[in-house]
């Protein structure tokens, strides 16, 4: 089975295959599929932007095609950067200049909780749409940590770590982000169609 997985970020592409495993399925990337649509993400929650992406790119490619939206989500901020995260310092987006406007945002503040949020949408070639949701909370660091994963992943450690998700290895990673646990909540819900799993 191919699975198009509607992203032109490397970084994601390989940490999805990485917690789905592969099983059978063969990974296609967007990035490497240049005639697929450029998907503006202009809804106002998670769940509508993956649904945009997931049934844009299914109808495109004639695949089943996986999305996700996900972003931070800051208390102090009333749940700033949200569905804004990627761009949320302009366009085009950039990871420095995203943490940068945080920390300037947060400057002087005490309350440091904060959330990543991650909604999976699977779209079929016929348009039809499904999702699920994951999310890990933690707390915002002062100074950014860590050179490993990207976005906000330097200022955020989740719960009952001290490490940033920057500095946790790829595996602890892919085993408590958000990412991984709407991915896990996806393998669970969609094992029929995506695995060909009867049980």
């Amino acid at each position: 089975m191919q699975l198009l997985i509607a992203t032109r970020n490397r970084h994601k592409f390989a940490e999805i295959i990485a917690i789905l495993g592969r099983h059978g399925i063969e990974f296609r990337c967007a990035a490497d599929m240049p005639d697929l649509p450029e998907v503006e993400e202009n809804g106002a929650t998670f769940d509508a932007n993956a649904r945009l992406k997931a049934v844009a790119l299914a109808l495109a490619s004639n695949m089943m095609t996986l999305a996700d939206d996900s972003g931070l989500e800051v208390d102090a901020l009333d749940g700033a950067p949200g569905v804004i995260s990627a761009r949320f310092a302009g366009l085009p987006s950039n990871d420095q200049a995203n943490n940068a406007k945080l920390l300037r945002m947060m400057n002087g503040e005490n309350d440091r909780r904060a959330r990543f949020r991650c909604v999976i949408a699977l779209a079929t070639p016929g348009g039809d749409c499904r999702t699920v949701e994951g999310r890990c909370e933690g707390s915002l660091l002062q100074q950014p940590r860590g050179t490993a994963g990207f976005g906000y992943d330097p200022l955020f450690v989740p719960d009952g770590y001290s490490q940033t998700f920057a500095e946790l290895d790829a595996a602890t990673k892919n085993r408590i982000s958000h990412r991984a646990q709407a991915l896990a909540h996806a393998r669970d819900e969609w094992r029929e169609i995506v695995y060909h799993d009867n049980r």
